[in-house]
């Protein structure tokens, strides 16, 4: 999916999780995170209209909170918010159409560690 397939002119939200679809999944099994930004992220988050709200969704337990912002920050990826602590299985969003036909929910898949190039 591109941005051009979005034919809405209203703003958009985003949820995106972090590891394995904008950061190379890591298994955290310790206090060390050793984050690396996939290929292609940087190029899509800039294509992310300003007006846009981006909420990050992870697994990744609060005690890395601080550790994951800075990376974050240090890489320009811009959010609104983010969750953490979520439970390592499927995400589900329900969600309804305009009257006018407009479809106001989309579900993009990427394959693990491969980035959005």
């Amino acid at each position: 999916m591109k941005l051009t397939n979005l034919k809405s002119k209203h703003r958009k939200t985003w949820f995106i999780d972090l590891d394995g679809t904008i950061l190379r999944y890591n298994l955290l099994k310790s206090a060390v995170c050793k984050d690396k930004l996939l290929p292609g992220v940087k190029e899509f988050w800039d294509t992310i209209p300003e007006k846009d709200h981006i909420i990050l969704i992870t697994a990744r337990p609060k005690y890395l909170k601080k550790h994951t912002i800075k990376f974050l920050e240090k890489h320009d990826i811009r959010f609104d918010d983010i969750i953490f602590n979520l439970p390592n299985g499927e995400r589900i969003l329900i969600n309804d159409d305009r009257p006018d036909g407009t479809q106001m929910s989309y579900v993009w898949r990427v394959k693990r560690n491969e980035g959005f190039e």
